[in-house]
């Protein structure tokens, strides 16, 4: 594989975190590890467990670094082999459930996974191909014929710890993108990389005595950087299985939660939920917002009445560059993500390589002391990824294009490519986003290109209308417009009743883009 060498960190992580979660059980084995669904298992019946799914693994033949796939919503059991399979020292592997059955059959042939652990729920995703691949399969909550039960073959391991050595460099999960066509790219991440996060521990309280509410799934980075952190503070997970506001705002309340990790569309329909503040949100301490950018106004409101600070993240899951914007500090910088992470460093780009003058929009190129291994047996795509500084460092292309201010905050323009060129001019879709999200009428928006036969492709809008909203979507087009500079006026608004969206909320424009360009020719 590509060797990736990250910058060393002022002080580079001498712990794993298999080695913390084990220390944490021995320290207080009665207190609270994890909570889901009413169910409460503490930190030294977690250990046990952990244990068991270990040995498990080990008595199948699994060998270090081998890949073991999980596709489940978030559960105690999801949790439970998560970390078992870490102490055997293999890979977790969590599967998308967005992801369709042929992609997800071309994930497990791609890693070549030993194993998988499948919940009911999502046994229809891969019932159809699984039996013909040479893999062991087990049923976390139910019965089938080609599945051994879970919890029967946990029950008959062994409790005591392997002690399986575990070196910083060895593979710590396999995340893949859940792309529907194409091979979908495994992003690999090893140990030093998930325990040089562990920095943020401390500074964001996550070793005091924290109850972390997580309600995006187990597969996604965006969960795991709070559910890492969480547990090597040697605190307590709470897992809601499928998010709805409601139900988060009262699980916040009667447990008393103090950390949570939310994407912004989560964090747009907890606030619109319209008793919100009959709620007492007192213990919350700390919010993380990352995946997607969180709109300015959304941010304000956030600010003015949800309780404890709210932190939000830019980086990408394969690693690199991250910058962190403390809302409360910086009110006046709400349009942006914030400013470099210590350690870390952005470099934006043009689309030769160079990079661009200061306060000129280029592609953002990152580089930190957490990096992934590389794309999974890819070393073509990994390399395709990279862009080297005059000194040869190695740099992250994100495929965001953004800007710094001059006060060094991140000011995001649009994907590279969902941009718009129209007549030979570079369109961000994101400033039309935000003029049509200005609109009181409108609740979600999309802008995409589309083909035209003047100007190659041109803007057009998706837009939600609020309930009950009394003006067209092509009344909302004039009055955009009207805001807009000439060379970016929409060419449309069509009104939809809602975006398709990712499960950890990202708008999926590649599905938006399908119907306009399937019998064009771009």
């Amino acid at each position: 594989m590509l060797s990736i060498n990250p910058p060393v960190s002022a002080t580079p992580p001498t712990q794993t975190i298999v080695e913390r979660v084990r220390a944490n059980a021995k320290v207080d084995p009665e207190k609270p590890a994890l909570v889901c669904d009413g169910r409460t298992v503490t930190w030294g019946a977690f250990d046990q467990r952990i244990n068991k799914i270990a040995n498990l693994l080990l008595s199948m033949g699994v060998a270090k670094g081998d890949n073991i796939a999980i596709i489940s919503p978030n559960s105690i059991p999801y949790a439970e082999l998560f970390m078992g399979i870490l102490r055997a020292g293999a890979c977790v592997t969590p599967l998308s459930t967005m992801a369709s059955p042929d992609a997800l059959k071309k994930m497990l042939t791609d890693c070549g996974a030993k194993a998988i652990f499948v919940a009911e729920q999502y046994l229809g995703l891969v019932e159809g191909f699984v039996t013909d691949l040479d893999i062991s399969r087990f049923a976390i909550d139910f019965d089938h014929d080609a599945f051994q039960p879970f919890e029967r073959a946990v029950q008959g391991a062994d409790d005591t710890d392997p002690e399986i050595a575990i070196d910083m460099s060895d593979a710590f999960n396999l995340i893949y993108s859940s792309g529907t066509t194409g091979t979908p790219k495994g992003i690999l991440h090893n140990h030093w990389m998930r325990a040089a996060q562990m920095d943020r521990v401390s500074p964001n309280g996550y070793d005091d005595n924290a109850r972390t509410l997580l309600s995006t799934p187990l597969y996604s980075n965006t969960t795991i950087v709070s559910f890492l952190p969480t547990l090597f503070g040697g605190s307590t997970v709470y897992l809601m299985p499928k998010f709805d506001a409601r139900g988060y705002l009262e699980i916040v309340q009667s447990e008393k939660i103090t950390h949570t990790m939310l994407v912004p569309v989560q964090y747009k329909r907890i606030m619109d939920v319209p008793d919100f503040d009959q709620f007492d949100l007192s213990s919350m301490r700390v919010k993380f917002s990352t995946s997607a950018p969180l709109r300015a106004d959304v941010k304000a409101d956030v600010l003015a009445r949800f309780p404890g600070k709210l932190l939000e993240y830019y980086g990408l899951t394969e690693g690199g560059g991250v910058t962190v914007l403390n809302s409360a500090e910086h009110p006046d910088k709400l349009h942006t993500v914030g400013q470099l992470a210590p350690g870390n460093d952005i470099r934006l780009i043009d689309e030769a390589g160079n990079e661009v003058p200061k306060g000129a929009v280029g592609e953002i190129c990152g580089r930190g002391p957490t990096m992934m291994a590389g794309y999974f047996g890819r070393d073509d795509l990994t390399a395709d990824y990279i862009w080297r500084n005059a000194e040869g460092q190695i740099y992250f292309r994100s495929g965001d294009m953004g800007r710094f201010d001059e006060d060094g905050f991140l000011i995001l323009s649009d994907r590279k490519k969902d941009m718009i060129i129209s007549g030979g001019l570079n369109i961000y879709a994101d400033d039309l986003e935000l003029v049509l999200l200005a609109d009181p009428d409108v609740t979600d928006a999309a802008v995409i290109g589309v083909p035209s036969d003047a100007w190659g492709e041109t803007p057009l809008g998706l837009v939600v209308l609020r309930e009950g909203a009394a003006r067209t979507a092509d009344q909302v087009c004039a009055d955009a417009n009207e805001k807009l500079g000439k060379s970016q006026r929409l060419s449309a608004v069509e009104a939809r009743d809602v975006l398709p969206r990712s499960s950890i909320g990202k708008i999926l424009k590649k599905e938006l883009r399908i119907p306009y360009w399937a019998d064009a020719v771009r």
